[in-house]
């Protein structure tokens, strides 16, 4: 079994690398939607989140909004550090979980994480392989805007929130620069997942 990271910029295209790394037979193991399952209401994370942030992050049916409590973190380094403490080590146990049991079926899978903080958390160092998906901060403020409605001036925030991109370029294995056509991203894409799955063959045959 091949571990890889998969991380990049908000708005650069992850998603769509995502989707093209499943479809060549990767399995995705989505820190996003694991962090949604967490939160669900009155689930013991979901608590702690309404403790430490108030009733208003919360919408009518006790579910979490997400933008209001993304407008909480963004705006505030201590807000970020606590929103992480109590989610991540909750996701790395999840994500490990699912690994494993992928790993028990399929010895010879490649199993991807698909995480936005992946290095922020410094959880890059137990993948074997890293993956960085850019883009152009234009493109990722116009996703950004058709996306999720966000502003110009609430995007330049978010970027600023987190790592530089290019520092997390530096860190992978492989950089897909999603910054032309969805055809050019889908072919770097592949041609990424013909040589991890090269990689893995190797490493059953010296074994």
């Amino acid at each position: 079994m091949l571990i890889v990271g998969l991380t990049g910029g908000v708005a650069s295209g992850k998603t769509t690398v995502s989707q093209v790394l499943k479809e060549e037979g990767a399995y995705i193991i989505d820190a996003d939607r694991i962090a949604r399952e967490l939160v669900r209401p009155h689930a013991p994370a979901w608590k702690k989140l309404v403790r430490a942030f108030g009733k208003e992050i919360l919408r009518e049916d006790g579910s979490i909004h997400r933008k209001k409590l993304a407008d909480k973190v963004f705006a505030d380094l201590g807000q970020r550090k606590l929103l992480n403490q109590i989610l991540h080590a909750r996701i790395r146990k999840e994500m490990e979980q699912k690994a494993k049991e992928i790993g028990q079926k399929d010895p010879e899978a490649i199993v991807v994480i698909d995480a936005p903080l992946l290095v922020e958390l410094g959880d890059h160092r137990q993948m074997d392989k890293l993956i960085v998906v850019t883009s152009t901060q234009k493109q990722q403020i116009e996703r950004l805007r058709e996306r999720d409605g966000i502003s110009p001036e609430e995007a330049l925030r978010m970027f600023a929130s987190q790592m530089p991109v290019e520092d997390k370029a530096k860190l992978a294995d492989f950089v897909i620069q999603n910054k032309g056509s969805f055809q050019e991203t889908r072919k770097k894409t592949r041609e990424i997942f013909q040589e991890l799955k090269r990689g893995v063959l190797q490493t059953k045959k010296r074994r």
